[in-house]
């Protein structure tokens, strides 16, 4: 039998199987850290096959970021027709997830991406790039409706609601919810970014001076 042959008649790790492995990977990954983690560990948590690991990740990086995937899979933009709507639709789930395995599978998250270079890069590709173009994509498009001003610079917006959530809950260790992600939203990212009046008025006046102006 050809690899290729026998790769493809190798049973696939699926479904509720493949949900045990990453919550397996999870647990293992917070009571012990990335670096101490194997799969090894993994299949005796999850009571499978080290083979079995090896069908489905070839490498410790795609096991561990599938497993974090699992947990808060991007999801496709929403769009409620303005930039409060989505934002809310979009992070108010966020919340209630402030217990000490979360707090550890971060930490090892932060040791793995200072330690080990690959993990970094698929960790950012495959984790963070989904999820801030999704973000991203909100804010293009409140661009677009002409919500947001032109000089704001969606480098530093973008992260800036994540940020300020993760550092309460996972740095000060203090409850997230949903009250609390809209007041990030309403006291934070809108005043930041918003068109206020004076701005629709200046530019009518604008337009007015000019026309005035003309021979």
């Amino acid at each position: 039998m050809t690899p290729a042959a026998e790769t493809a008649s190798r049973p696939r790790v699926e479904g509720d199987r493949e949900q045990e492995i990453l919550d397996a990977t999870l647990e293992v990954l917070a009571e012990v850290g990335y670096d101490r983690l194997t799969m090894d560990a993994v299949a005796t948590a999850a009571r499978a096959s080290k083979a079995t690991l090896y069908r489905r990740w070839s490498t410790k990086p795609a096991l561990v970021i599938d497993a974090l995937k699992s947990q808060k899979p991007a999801h496709a933009p929403v769009d409620t027709g303005t930039l409060r709507g989505d934002l809310l639709a979009t992070y108010c789930g966020m919340g209630g997830q402030g217990d000490q395995v979360q707090i550890a599978i971060l930490a090892s998250v932060i040791t793995a991406i200072g330690r080990d270079e690959h993990f970094a890069a698929a960790f950012r590709r495959d984790f963070i790039g989904p999820k801030a173009a999704v973000s991203t994509a909100i804010f293009d498009r409140a661009r677009e409706r002409g919500e947001i001003r032109d000089d704001v610079d969606l480098d530093v917006v973008v992260p800036a609601l994540p940020g300020i959530a993760l550092h309460r809950q996972f740095l000060l260790g203090e409850a997230l919810d949903a009250d609390f992600i809209t007041r990030i939203i309403d006291q934070v990212v809108l005043p930041a970014v918003l068109r206020q009046p004076s701005d629709t008025t200046s530019d009518i006046t604008s337009d007015t001076t000019s026309e005035k102006d003309l021979p």
